[in-house]
């Protein structure tokens, strides 16, 4: 069975619970059988790979099958383009499902003809109200709905009306087919849902075949029967709907998957409502769908998330019967925990200033043994080059530091990384009055860092050869909604907490050679900066987004100080 790599330890869930239950007690007709149906008109995000990662496992804990399937019942909506992305998110994953691709779309003539066999017995019927009239009659939570008008044709009259549907003979809007239930019921989705509608439309998997398509509600619950799915397992927001579904199984008489809800994954700063992206692109405020500062899975992947740090994220929040809100900084936490171990070092400068060792030979170079990453040995090592002058960070010298600066100053001695140790003993001031160089002498004896006499230093800086420096354009992400509840705000608020400081640009950065060529293979870590991946989206720009950043020391010291 070809799904992803196992599981150390299983969960322990009242999911699980409930499967073991089943297949202790023989219930279950076949294999235990899960599903991801998403709608292709739109991009996966953080929300689904909870629901990829828990169905997958389900089916491979139980030596089941584990079943991806498109309900792609709206053409007006969704794209072969939305198909692909949303197959090659899951693979990223690392998640395989079995056989081939399923889609709702191969169900449609079975779809129709049960919806044929409810309007002979007399539980659905043709309505020619308006969209808004129906949604009007719906009533509220507190007042019940009002019967349509049309609610008590007969099953021939129905009958031939959504024949003529079906044949085109009737323009859209001006019919829908749906179920005769209960317009007085306390659950909403149970007063006479839609079960179809008129849509002259193209449809990316059967063309111009069909001129009417099935709601989401009729065609879900109907095609995990003809699957043979065991446990059809959603998200809370459809427990309310968990009636209408069975509703519709106990009327056609059919196989009865288990439909089981459970907590979906929500992330604090981050809004993953498709409708609620869409309005923030049409402003252009986001490059895509894959914009490196949304939470879907395009943009993670862009931004250099490792999937495992996704999938640990998921393991940790566990599967739960009532919706939390969980911190985006416990998703920043699983992410450097992974490339902590992963991600290979390199040096870069944001800010450069140049650091000229007046001790060091005019015109000469060396090479240096520079570690990929203290993690994992395994990882080896590479040579840097040095010479007379280096770039460092502009915020790493300070003319009157305080006492627990341990960087450049002069007179202060500090440890170029990798180098020597230098002392800083001036510098060199434009008209303006703003440092353009920082003059420092080196001890020859100290090369790798290390004093030969044994002498404590406790700052150390990166930096990098001004003569081998590469320019790199370093794009510094942050969240994208300063109020970390945006994904709770109504589609109107949701621009009022937008962050303009979401992505700040910085142009004139310098990177040590082949920086650019790994972090477009992987992400690395600049070091004392962040973690990096090159931008996909510019393959001929060097242009660095970050990840996330690391902790900074000195950042929390002044914080604390203010």
């Amino acid at each position: 069975m070809p799904h992803e790599a196992g599981l150390v330890e299983r969960p322990e869930d009242f999911i699980r619970q409930r499967i073991r239950a089943d297949l202790d007690s023989g219930n279950l007709d076949g294999p235990v059988t899960t599903r991801f149906p998403p709608e292709p008109n739109g991009f996966l995000h953080i929300g689904h790979a909870k629901s990829i990662f828990l169905n997958s496992d389900l089916a491979r804990e139980n030596n089941g099958r584990f079943n991806l399937r498109f309900d792609d019942t709206n053409p007006l909506t969704e794209t072969p383009e939305f198909v692909e992305s949303m197959q090659t998110d899951i693979r990223w994953l690392g998640v395989q499902w079995d056989g081939t691709v399923k889609f709702a779309s191969g169900y449609f003539e079975q779809l129709y003809e049960w919806a044929e066999e409810l309007v002979r017995r007399g539980h659905a019927y043709v309505d020619d109200l308006s969209a808004d009239r129906i949604r009007e009659m719906r009533g509220t939570l507190t007042e019940p709905g009002r019967n349509s008008p049309f609610r008590d044709r007969s099953p021939e009259e129905n009958l031939r009306l959504l024949r003529e549907m079906k044949d085109g003979l009737h323009p859209d809007g001006s019919k829908v087919l749906r179920a005769r239930i209960d317009m007085a019921s306390p659950n909403i989705n149970l007063r006479d849902p839609v079960l179809y509608r008129i849509a002259h439309a193209r449809h990316h998997q059967t063309g111009d075949q069909w001129c009417i398509y099935p709601m989401y509600d009729w065609a879900h619950g109907q095609s995990d029967s003809i699957e043979r799915v065991t446990h059809s397992i959603c998200t809370l927001e459809f427990a309310d709907h968990n009636p209408l579904y069975q509703w519709f199984l106990d009327r056609l008489g059919v196989y009865k998957p288990i439909q089981l809800e459970f907590a979906r994954l929500e992330l604090t700063h981050t809004v993953l409502h498709k409708r609620v992206l869409r309005r923030i692109m049409a402003k252009g405020l986001l490059d895509g769908w894959d914009d490196p500062r949304l939470g879907t899975l395009a943009g993670l992947r862009r931004r250099g998330v490792p999937p495992v740090a996704i999938r640990n994220l998921c393991r940790q929040v566990g599967v739960a019967r009532a919706n939390t809100m969980v911190e985006i900084q416990k998703f920043e936490h699983c992410i450097r925990e992974e490339l902590n171990q992963t991600a290979r070092r390199r040096m870069g400068v944001l800010d450069p200033v140049k650091l000229v060792v007046t001790t060091y030979p005019e015109g000469e170079t060396d090479l240096l043994e520079a570690v990929n990453n203290p993690e994992d040995s395994s990882q080896g090592t590479r040579m840097v080059s040095f010479s007379r002058e280096v770039w460092v960070e502009r915020a790493d010298y300070m003319d009157d530091p305080p006492r627990r600066f341990h960087r450049l100053a002069v007179g202060r001695e500090v440890r170029l990384r990798y180098a020597w140790l230098v002392i800083c003993t001036g510098v060199v001031r434009d008209s303006d009055g703003r440092v353009v160089e920082i003059h420092c002498t080196h001890d020859p004896a100290s090369r790798g860092g290390t004093a030969p006499d044994g002498r404590k230093v406790r700052g150390t800086i990166h930096w990098v050869d001004s003569r081998t420096a590469v320019p790199a354009e370093v794009h510094l992400l942050d969240h994208l909604f300063a109020d970390p509840n945006a994904g709770q705000a109504s589609p109107d608020e949701v621009m009022d907490h937008f962050n303009p400081d979401s992505r700040r640009i910085v142009t004139g950065a310098q990177v040590e050679p082949g920086t650019l060529e790994d972090a477009r293979a992987d992400t690395i870590q600049l070091e004392r900066i962040g973690y990096f991946k090159a931008d996909s989206a510019a393959p001929d720009r060097p242009v660095l987004l970050r990840t996330v950043p690391l902790r900074d020391s000195w950042k929390k010291i002044q914080n604390k100080t203010a």
